[in-house]
């Protein structure tokens, strides 16, 4: 076997390795964008196949991760423009429980919140996604959204007073 076999082969194995670790990690982050499990499936796939034509170009560690989570939400905001402007509604069984209280009421919260989610635009619901489900900072945010701090910041800003504003009219 040449070196340079040993090298894509190497590298193949990497990629493989990567794809089972992260898939499901994926394929929730691409959901929570696009509101749909098999758009969001298509989303990841999507992204996958870009991130593998440059995967001997990648940075490793810490870089390398964020490149691929800009990778499908990117993914998922192209899916949503080709996609019809309806979506669906959330499937109830795939949102995490909230914290403490009756189980029913938290059902009733989370579906609330999906259905307020629902009304942002696509890339406020990936900035609030990033923001909160993600837990990032907002450089994180918009290197992901590749746009400046502030539009990061003025994105979450403004999907939350959008939901503010919802929440106070369903009162």
């Amino acid at each position: 076997m040449t070196v340079v076999e040993e090298v894509r082969m190497r590298r193949e194995a990497e990629f493989d390795a990567l794809v089972r670790e992260g898939q499901d990690r994926w394929l929730r982050l691409a959901h929570m964008i696009t509101r749909d499990w098999h758009v969001a499936r298509d989303a990841v796939q999507d992204a996958l196949i870009g991130v593998h034509r440059g995967w001997a170009r990648l940075p490793e560690g810490a870089a390398r991760d964020a490149y691929l989570r800009r990778s499908v939400v990117n993914a998922s905001l192209r899916q949503l423009r080709r996609r019809p402007k309806t979506l669906p509604l959330a499937d109830e069984s795939a949102l995490p429980p909230a914290p403490g209280g009756d189980p029913a009421d938290r059902v009733a919260a989370a579906d609330e919140a999906w259905r307020l989610c629902a009304e942002l635009g696509p890339v406020q619901r990936a900035a609030v996604v990033l923001r909160f489900h993600d837990d990032l900072t907002y450089a994180d945010i918009a290197e992901v959204l590749g746009c400046p701090e502030a539009t990061a910041r003025s994105h979450v800003h403004r999907a939350l007073g959008t939901l503010r504003q919802a929440l106070e009219e369903r009162s």
